[in-house]
């Protein structure tokens, strides 16, 4: 099968939204950009063995590929469009190839993002995802709002990613329900566009936790010249970690680990009931922290400081 007979059989599908004026198939796309809103781009790379286990189902490479690509956009507060796909695949095993666009496709239309170009070829097995969203002008959540005074939120629970992985590679020990509930975390997180959405005017800052809450939460504290203290009894744990975990793996996994792909937000004190009120209607967040003078992300636990090693995700460490 060659790149072209790959990508028109497996890639190439019909629009099913109207910006797209053209898509897969040319050697541009040409795409129309919703009026009065400005375009989020993000990318990632994801690597076998790196990033994902390489004998790992097709189909969940792509749903993981796609769904932390697309966690970038959420955390800016943008609404997903359109992505780019760059596959290199050892070689064009039309199996793993229809499997992967099943997978992939099925995220792209739950999501409504359409796939609009890209590009194949023949290497380690690597996947490149280009992501674009709309976002309002004035809108856009950044890294660079945080201020004194300010709570630290995050939505949903955290360390499940981590110990995921851990269950996949047979490092940690569970049962069927634990493992098919952390195993779905790592190949399938949600990308949070419904706590987003609520939470657009309300957060002065936010991320999405990618590479551990430590590291990314010190990215907003680096772009806002501050420092954050985090409370370890506030961090929201699943059933499934809490009995499963060690203490000390439940604490590594939540500051660390990484792969989480939730929301890191931070709230004024002037929004904190707003924040409140949307968490009593069903925002599914919590408070774990403030922000204060300083620099740098410093855990406490029950009030004393918390000495980890969890450093999150290093590409180069």
């Amino acid at each position: 099968m060659t790149e072209f007979e790959l990508i028109n059989r497996y890639f190439n599908r019909a629009a099913e939204c109207s910006s797209v004026v053209l898509g897969v198939g040319d050697d541009c796309s040409l795409l129309q950009l919703p009026e009065q809103r400005q375009l989020a781009i993000s990318v990632d790379t994801l690597v076998a063995d790196v990033h994902f286990p390489a004998n790992a189902d097709p189909a969940s490479i792509a749903e993981r590929a796609l769904c932390v690509s697309l966690s970038d956009l959420a955390a800016m507060g943008a609404e997903p469009l359109w992505f780019t796909l760059c596959l290199t695949l050892p070689e064009a095993s039309e199996p793993w190839v229809s499997a992967f666009s099943r997978g992939l496709f099925r995220v792209a239309s739950e999501y409504r993002c359409e796939l609009v170009g890209g590009d194949t070829t023949r290497g380690p097995l690597a996947i490149s995802i280009q992501v674009m969203g709309a976002v309002s002008p004035d809108c856009a959540f950044t890294r660079g709002g945080a201020q004194v005074g300010d709570l630290v939120y995050v939505t949903g629970t955290l360390g499940d990613g981590a110990a995921g992985l851990a269950g996949l590679k047979q490092m940690l020990k569970l049962d069927s329900k634990a493992f098919e509930y952390l195993s779905r975390r790592y190949y399938h997180p949600v990308p949070r566009f419904d706590a987003a959405r609520k939470i657009v005017g309300l957060a002065s800052a936010a991320i999405d936790i990618s590479d551990g809450l430590v590291a990314d939460l010190g990215h907003i504290c680096r772009a806002s010249e501050v420092a954050a203290n985090i409370h370890l009894e506030c961090l929201p744990l699943s059933p499934a970690l809490l009995q499963w975990a060690s203490l000390s793996q439940q604490h590594q996994w939540a500051l660390g680990g990484g792969d989480d792909y939730q929301l890191c937000f931070t709230v004024s004190p002037s929004n904190v009931e707003a924040v409140e009120t949307l968490i009593d209607r069903g925002l599914d967040a919590c408070v774990i922290g403030d922000i204060v003078s300083g620099s740098d992300v410093h855990p406490y636990l029950r009030g004393e400081r918390f000495s980890s090693s969890s450093t999150g995700y290093q590409h180069f460490g």
